[in-house]
């Protein structure tokens, strides 16, 4: 039993370290601050949860393991509230995000339409405007 809860408390330490290596490398590698924010977030919640994991097999049923399961829980709640926090800040500084901006494209869809539908506007106001006009001199007309 002592050599399995070992065992199982080594593979949550060796994914421990693969999530954090892979976090750093992201923290590293990525462009921008919504990426690292993402990066962060994986060092944050799997590595540490699989830290937190670890000692608890190798704590047993103690005091320990409720602390130990307490500090996870309340990381599981905060990390990803601070994630936001951090990306909220930087988008109101004016950093914007690196790589496709599909909001652009949407953007002059929606202007190319705009454009489409103007010239129908524009027309249906003429001729409005034309009939008007052709009433008035009409009514100008049966006064004279």
């Amino acid at each position: 039993m002592v050599f399995s809860l070992e065992t199982l408390a080594g593979l949550f330490f060796f994914l421990g370290i693969v999530s954090v290596v892979i976090g750093a490398l992201g923290l590293i590698r990525l462009p921008d601050v919504y990426s690292r924010i993402h990066a962060a977030g994986i060092i944050d919640t799997a590595g540490v949860t699989f830290f937190i994991l670890g000692m608890i097999c190798l704590s047993g049923w103690s005091l320990v393991t409720v602390k130990l399961v307490l500090i996870g829980v309340f990381l599981f709640f905060t990390s990803p509230i601070s994630g936001h926090a951090i990306a909220k800040v930087a988008l109101e500084c004016g950093i914007k995000p690196l790589g496709r901006d599909l909001t652009s494209k949407s953007q002059a869809a929606a202007a190319s339409t705009k454009q489409k539908a103007t010239p129908k506007k524009t027309t249906q106001k003429k001729a409005a405007k034309r009939k008007t006009a052709k009433k008035k001199s009409a009514a100008k007309g049966v006064r004279s």
